[in-house]
């Protein structure tokens, strides 16, 4: 993606229901409610699945994932997610 380019003028790089794993540490920003700033919300390798997208700032979609062995949704941004397996 260029720099002047909008993710949102692409499609998701996901799909609802589309198995993930996290490529890095996600800790909470602040936007988190509930946990402290700084918290860990989901560790690399962790897995996840899309349930819901979103966009952030008009420029970039945001993927609500959930941590079923945490109990946790997320939302996370695109260089933070790799695909596990395809949807068929």
């Amino acid at each position: 993606m260029q720099l002047d380019e909008l993710e949102l003028d692409l499609p998701p790089a996901f799909e609802i229901g589309t198995k993930v794993k996290t490529r890095k540490l996600i800790r909470n920003d602040g936007t988190y409610p509930g946990q402290e700033i700084g918290a860990t919300l989901a560790k690399k390798g962790d897995i996840g699945y899309i349930i819901s997208i979103g966009t952030f700032l008009q420029n970039s979609y945001i993927y609500a994932v959930h941590f079923i062995e945490k109990g946790l949704i997320v939302g996370c941004r695109k260089k933070e997610l790799e695909a596990v397996e395809e949807i068929k």
